[in-house]
């Protein structure tokens, strides 16, 4: 018999005892134990019948090399890292949102450059995005940037090449990032990533 099965057994027979004390004993200390023991029990036999599902983290995105042909195989899979792995999600939106925690992502790819995207994912405390939605001065984001490549994220240089090629491509941008930079396991990056420029930039302000 299962762990489920068993307790819903004990339930049906807290109910039943609780019945029988109504029925029988005119004691009302007694019938007040046997109607809390009904309420008991069939609270335990309702929470029982809910379906239970196994709350489990996101699935891990394995980034297979050999299935990247192209720009777009990137985005693809800088996508599905986005919203797993990489827990962009988690603050950054794609779209205006007042509850934001952190920069809305929407046309980023084409606000700024891949350089300075990779700087902002690397280096994230190089400059502070301040928040212009409010009235008065602008504030910061409640949320602080995580360093991306780093534990506990830890995304590898071609995980983050990917997500770059996925807000490129989110931004209606042609994807500058090249299938030939990525790393062979084993092997050093063809084409490393520039460090990114600095420059005036009208959403963030130097740290």
């Amino acid at each position: 018999m299962s762990e489920v099965a068993t307790l819903q057994l004990i339930g049906l027979m807290i109910v039943g005892s609780g019945t029988l004390i109504l029925l029988l004993i005119r004691a009302q200390f007694a019938r007040v134990i046997g109607f809390v023991g009904i309420v008991l029990g069939l609270f335990t036999l309702v929470a029982l019948s809910v379906p239970q599902m196994a709350s489990l983290p996101p699935i891990e995105e394995k980034f297979d090399i050999a299935t990247v042909k192209t720009p777009t195989d990137m985005a693809a899979i800088g996508q599905k890292i986005f919203f797993s792995k990489g827990q962009c999600a988690l603050c950054h939106t794609i779209g205006p949102s007042e509850s934001a925690r952190c920069p809305d992502l929407k046309g980023i790819g084409a606000k700024l450059s891949r350089e300075f995207l990779f700087e902002s994912l690397t280096q994230p405390q190089a400059y502070i995005y301040l928040d212009y939605r409010h009235g008065g001065q602008p504030k910061e984001y409640p949320a602080r940037m995580p360093y991306i490549n780093k534990n506990p994220i830890g995304l590898s240089k071609n995980e983050i090449l990917s997500v770059i090629a996925f807000l490129q491509q989110m931004s209606g941008e042609p994807i500058s990032v090249n299938v030939a930079e990525l790393e062979v396991p084993g092997q050093t990056l063809v084409a490393p990533v520039k460090v990114a420029q600095s420059g005036p930039v009208d959403v963030v302000q130097a740290h």
